[in-house]
């Protein structure tokens, strides 16, 4: 079968709705931004004053950092208001109808629409994976030092398998001087306990050395048991402090190598509590290809002339995009729960929202 390829040129119309996609989107995302930078200038000012904060770490250090994040987060509805506008702009001046009339399918004169979501889709996977979470680590350092501190000093109650068959246990653990209090390690052989070392104190050294005080260790033979006791000892753990302090919000400040790495190393090790870190992978991926699915709904709700005009599409389209949000937000919960699978729950609302999109589009004009 022999393909026409001059179905698939780019042609006048082709660029002239890219850049109307493009243009409408960009500039809505820079006026909610502006208006969003107003309003945390605002409410923040009062802590720059408070803490001397130099011009340039406001705008370096955290304005810098905060227009991408927020550029991110609003870009699948901002994708949809801007398919919506344009398009029903188009509609209302009887634009579509003179495309469809000249011989040009509904699925051809969508081409040039899933070409910008492409666009979109491509900047969202780069800066959310790859920009944003260094910008992250500096706009929180920022906040500790300028606007309230975050960073937690001490942990509790920290348990993970630190090597195989080997679990560790902190009651407590305080950054102030690197010591751990009421200290566990347990070795099993499957399900066997083979030895138990408790101490009251242990600090951390450098790299994976430690050392532990008032400590009693207990070896199991069989039936036989044997019990050592000493003030000190020096030994080998292959955990860092810092790994003490990783909490599900921390999964914004590492890129996606880092944040797989991570998640590969706790399931290892056995830690329970990673739904937050899942839930931010899988968001990585399931947010840029909200763009593809936002387009089709929009262009498939807003190629039709309607009495109601641009007023009506823009309605419904805030609707939808409000129930997007609603129910994402209601699986992610799920998630966190332990009532859905972080990759299900991520997933699940581009899903439903992809059936909606295809219904649309076969209900729309041809």
């Amino acid at each position: 079968m022999k393909l026409d390829y001059q179905k698939f040129w780019l042609k006048r119309i082709d660029i002239y709705i890219i850049k109307k996609f493009l243009g409408t989107y960009f500039f809505s995302i820079v006026l909610i931004l502006s208006i969003s930078i107003v309003f945390d200038l605002t409410e923040k000012l009062d802590n720059f004053f408070e803490h001397d904060a130099p011009l340039k770490a406001i705008i370096f250090d955290y304005y810098l950092n905060f227009i991408p994040f927020y550029m991110n987060m609003f870009s699948p509805l901002f994708t949809f208001i801007a398919v919506i506008f344009f398009t029903s702009k188009m509609a209302t001046n009887t634009e579509i109808i003179a495309i469809l009339a000249s011989g040009v399918s509904f699925r051809r004169f969508m081409v040039p629409y899933f070409i910008s979501a492409f666009v979109i889709a491509s900047i969202s996977f780069t800066i959310g994976g790859y920009i944003i979470p260094p910008g992250n680590k500096v706009m929180i350092d920022f906040g500790d030092k300028y606007i309230k501190k975050v960073k937690r000093e001490n942990a509790r109650n920290v348990q993970m398998e630190v090597a195989k068959g080997v679990i560790m246990y902190i009651e407590r653990y305080e950054v102030s001087n690197n010591m751990g209090y009421r200290f566990s390690l347990e070795k099993f052989d499957g399900k066997r306990l083979v030895s138990r070392l408790t101490a009251q104190t242990v600090s951390w050294d450098s790299a994976y050395q430690w050392k532990i005080t008032d400590y009693l260790q207990r070896d199991f033979n069989g039936m036989r048991e044997s019990i050592t006791k000493g003030m000190s000892k020096d030994t080998t753990i292959m955990v860092q402090p810092e790994e003490f302090f990783i909490t599900s919000d921390e999964a914004a400040q590492m890129n996606n190598p880092e944040l797989s790495k991570y998640l590969s190393k706790q399931k290892k090790r056995g830690v329970g509590n990673i739904q937050g870190f899942e839930d931010e992978y899988y968001k990585r991926f399931s947010m840029p290809l909200a763009a593809f699915i936002m387009t089709l709904i929009g262009v498939s709700l807003s190629s039709r002339k309607v009495r109601g005009g641009m007023g009506l599409h823009l309605g419904i389209g805030l609707a939808l995009s409000a129930l997007y949000i609603l129910f994402s937000t209601m699986t992610r919960t799920f998630s966190v729960s332990g009532i859905m699978s972080a990759f299900a729950a991520v997933w699940l609302p581009n899903v439903v929202f992809l059936v909606v999109g295809i219904y649309l589009y076969y209900k729309a004009p041809k």
